[in-house]
Parts: structure tokens; C-alpha cells; sequence
């Protein structure tokens, strides 16, 4: 690691905040966010981008850059996600740092000089590590199964106690913004791009407003968007399956002739239905794990853009 040798003062940071339910609360998020970076830094700006949820967050947004010129409005044309939103946040920021965030508070600023403390190190990347979460038991138990899975399946340990909160230099957020997959997953991407990271650890905080926008389904729907962007294992696990039913088909078949020959018809046809309807359950689930890959490769080779820009506010910026 580097030892950097430039002022605090005179490096800009730029904070990205995908918006979406969190209208009520922006105020106090802005104002605890300028506390935080006055600081550190005499440049900085906050990215807020509207992901066209329904609570009018755009207005609140501009009513806000009334009082804190330092905010950037970004408004997507239509709902595309938190992962892409950040995308979206990232391309804007001209910071020599950028802060990533989400916009319930429950990822305190008050950490943000810590994070840069961690970065002045040298770290090319700074993490933030949950000590509790405080979602639902039902949520945080599958959280946890799910990570072991994914671990299990990578085979590497995979920690879930990590969140988009981070701090990112000026080299990985360019590496970042390479990556040009419609089903990208934030943390999957640093955690692939690899260098120097840094980790501090906070509590997470309550929801201040509002209820989390992941529903079971889109949560389950997140899930499997994540295992798939992450390992193609599945398309290996087929292969061995149906070599193994392969095999054992034709072991049956010789057996089955040489029952024929030896002991005339075989009587008993159960075990033949009950292995025509595994079989075929196999070649089904098969089909559609296939399928499913073949969904994402259809979406990536249409190389329609990640997202489109609406309106995009201003009232100063970093330079």
C-alpha cells in the first residue's frame, strides 16, 4: 500500500445515493451527510439519484438543493434497480473518492471519516461490515443460508454481513464502471475487481422511514439473479447429472435384455414408470436452468443501455 502524501482538504468526494422510498427522510440524510464531510473535505458533492419510486422523491430533491447547493439531482427515466442506480451515480461523480449508500439511514454517515481515515492508509477500497443487522430474523436466517450457498458453490467463504456502503478511489470506481452486465451486482463486482480493501465495522441502524422495497418474491427473484451472475456451476451440475443418468440408463437397458433372453418378458413395469418420470423431471429442470442462462445472454447480446437519464439537477459543482 501507497501512503498518499496529498491534503485531506484538497481531494473531492463524491456521495451516491440511490433514492427510492426514502423521500421523507432526504432532509435529514443531506444534512447529516454535510456535517460528516465538512470535516474532511472542502470539496464534495451528494448524488442523489431518483429510481422513480412512487413517493415523489424527485420533487423533495430539488426542494432540498435550495439549502444544500452541494447536492446533484440524477433522475432516471424509469425503475431499474438499486444496482443500476448506483451505476448511474457512479458515471456523474467527479470525485477523486466516491461514497456509496443507501438512503434509509441505516448506514450511518457519521462512519464516513472513518472510511477516509481507512482510505489516507492506502486502500484503494474501503468496506463496511454490519455487526448486527437489524432486519427480520426471517430475513437475516436466509440471508445467512443464502451467502453459505454461494460460498459453497464458489468455493470460498462468503461474508454477508457486508453492505453498499463503501468508499471507493478514483481507480476503482473507473474499473467498475467496465463492467457493462445487465444483472450486475454491486458487491459481486468489487468483490471480483480485487484491490487493496480496507474494512471498518458499524451498527446498523433502524429504518428511519418508509419499509424496505425487496418483497420475498424480488428478494428470491435477487437471489437467483445473484447465483447466476456469479457461477455457472449449474450448467456443470447437468452435465455430471446426465452423464450420471446416462450411464445408469444403459446399465438398466443391458440388464433388462438380459433378463429378456434369460428369463423371458419382465413382469413389473413400476420401476420403468417411476424412472420415466425422474428422468424426465431431470431433462425438464435441465431445459430450464439452460433456459435461464440463455435469458441472460439473450438481454446482454440486445446491448440495449443500462439505464437512461431523465433530468439531471444541478446548482454547483466540484470544480
Amino acid at each position: 500500500m501507497i501512503q498518499e502524501s496529498t491534503s485531506d482538504k484538497t481531494r473531492s468526494i463524491s456521495i451516491v445515493v440511490p433514492v427510492y422510498g426514502c423521500a421523507g427522510i432526504l432532509d435529514e440524510l443531506c444534512s447529516r451527510l454535510h456535517n460528516s464531510l465538512v470535516a474532511i473535505t472542502d470539496k464534495y458533492e451528494i448524488i442523489l439519484v431518483d429510481d422513480r419510486c412512487h413517493d415523489n422523491a424527485w420533487a423533495a430533491i430539488l426542494r432540498i438543493q435550495e439549502n444544500h447547493p452541494e447536492v446533484k439531482g440524477v433522475r432516471l427515466s424509469k425503475n431499474f434497480g438499486q444496482h443500476i442506480a448506483i451505476t448511474a451515480g457512479l458515471e456523474k461523480a467527479q470525485g477523486d473518492f466516491a461514497v456509496v449508500m443507501d438512503c434509509d439511514l441505516q448506514d450511518p454517515p457519521e462512519k464516513i471519516p472513518d472510511m477516509f481515515a481507512k482510505i489516507n492508509e492506502g486502500y484503494d477500497l474501503v468496506m463496511a461490515r454490519r455487526i448486527e443487522r437489524t432486519h427480520s430474523r426471517f430475513r437475516v436466517m436466509t440471508a445467512k443460508a443464502y451467502f453459505y450457498v454461494l460460498g459453497k458453490l464458489n468455493k470460498e467463504k462468503i461474508d454477508g454481513r457486508y453492505s453498499s456502503f463503501t468508499m471507493l478511489s478514483r481507480k476503482v470506481i473507473d474499473a467498475f464502471l467496465k463492467f457493462k452486465e445487465r444483472d450486475s451486482h454491486y458487491l459481486f463486482i468489487l468483490r471480483w475487481l480485487g484491490f487493496e480493501t480496507g474494512i471498518i465495522e458499524y451498527e446498523h441502524q433502524d429504518r428511519l422511514n418508509g419499509k424496505s422495497s425487496y418483497t420475498l418474491s424480488s428478494l428470491i427473484q435477487h437471489a437467483l439473479s445473484g447465483l447466476f451472475f456469479q457461477t455457472t456451476v449449474f450448467l456443470h451440475w447437468i452435465v455430471g447429472i446426465g452423464l450420471i443418468f446416462s450411464l445408469s440408463g444403459t446399465g438398466l437397458a443391458c440388464f433388462y435384455v438380459y433378463q429378456f433372453f434369460n428369463h423371458g418378458s419382465v413382469a413389473g413395469w413400476t420401476s420403468v414408470v417411476v424412472l420415466i418420470l425422474i428422468c424426465t423431471g431431470v431433462i425438464v429442470l435441465s431445459l430450464g436452468v439452460t433456459g435461464l442462462y440463455i435469458a441472460k445472454i439473450f438481454d446482454q447480446v440486445k446491448k440495449r443501455p443500462l439505464y437512461l437519464i431523465d433530468i439531471v439537477s444541478e446548482r454547483s459543482s466540484l470544480w
